[in-house]
């Protein structure tokens, strides 16, 4: 039988693509997954440690999508696809593995199905996946997507974290597997790239892995603990201070997109209480 087309190229590039696939899994999505999990766990010393990170992120501005796309969702996307291209085995996979059990090569493309899966999930939970109006309001929003609002960080994310237990469960169990995946694929890595070949520099990184992982995963999980014992409102009054200092300095444009329902709600009820006085006043001093 000759081989297909797809499978001829994939024979043909499978040096490149492993080291492309290896390398986008570290660079950039690892490291975004480390920043991410850390960022998050500024929540543990309180509502405004956690809210002046996200103000930090998107002080970039108009670029924060280009930033978004090009070193996040991109990569993520072409890891996904090609570690799926191996699972089925349109890549041999044996080379990454001669050395270590079925076990762990079971969890690792376990725990990368789930990571993506979870990953997917928690875009769309927190950010509704596009930043378009009419989506949002029509597709994201009903299906309870779209939580997270960055003016009202430690707020919108404790909120819909806490709204479930099941919620809190999923997201343990989403980073975990994104940890998992991301330690023991640094060290597959550094046997595809050529780091550690010897069996004893292989234990020497597994340790090593062993250690990064145990040490992110306890910065993760302190995260969501973090969000399960925010005081909602409390965190709401701290950000609102924040953002009404920010504005008056110029350091940040008003948007109501980026903030919570409730808080544009009132501050527009106040803005129309305080017009309506304006109007009274002027009527007395007319008459």
């Amino acid at each position: 039988m000759q081989p297909t087309a797809q499978a001829s190229f994939l024979a043909r590039h499978e040096f490149l693509i492993r080291r492309l696939h290896s390398l986008s899994g570290l660079i950039p999505v690892g490291a975004y997954i480390v920043v991410h999990l850390t960022t998050n766990a500024s929540v543990v010393e309180g509502p405004a440690a956690f809210q002046r990170l996200v103000y930090k992120i998107h002080s970039l501005g108009a670029i924060l999508p280009l930033v978004e796309w090009g070193f996040i969702f991109l990569p993520l996307l072409f890891h996904a696809i090609f570690g799926l291209v191996i699972i089925r085995g349109g890549l041999p996979n044996n080379s990454s593995y001669r050395y270590s059990g079925n076990v762990r090569y079971f969890l690792q493309r376990l725990t990368g199905m789930i990571a993506f899966a979870f990953i997917m999930w928690h875009v769309f939970h927190m950010h509704g996946w596009f930043h378009n109006e009419q989506w949002l309001a029509n597709v994201a929003e009903p299906l309870n997507g779209a939580q997270f609002r960055p003016y009202n960080a430690a707020s919108t994310a404790g909120e819909a974290v806490q709204a479930s237990p099941l919620i809190t469960v999923l997201y343990g169990i989403g980073v975990l597997a994104c940890v998992y995946h991301l330690a023991n694929g640094l060290w597959t890595m550094g046997i595809t790239w050529g780091v550690w070949i010897s069996p004893a520099a292989q234990r020497r990184a597994n340790y090593a892995c062993a250690i990064f992982g145990v040490l992110l995963a306890v910065v993760g999980l302190s995260s969501l603990v973090g969000m399960n014992r925010i005081d909602v409102e409390a965190a709401r009054e701290v950000e609102n201070q924040m953002y009404e200092a920010r504005v008056s300095t110029g350091e940040v444009t008003p948007n109501d997109h980026k903030r919570s329902g409730e808080d544009h709600e009132s501050e527009q009820m106040t803005a129309a209480a305080s017009q309506q006085d304006a109007r009274n006043l002027t009527r007395g001093e007319t008459n």
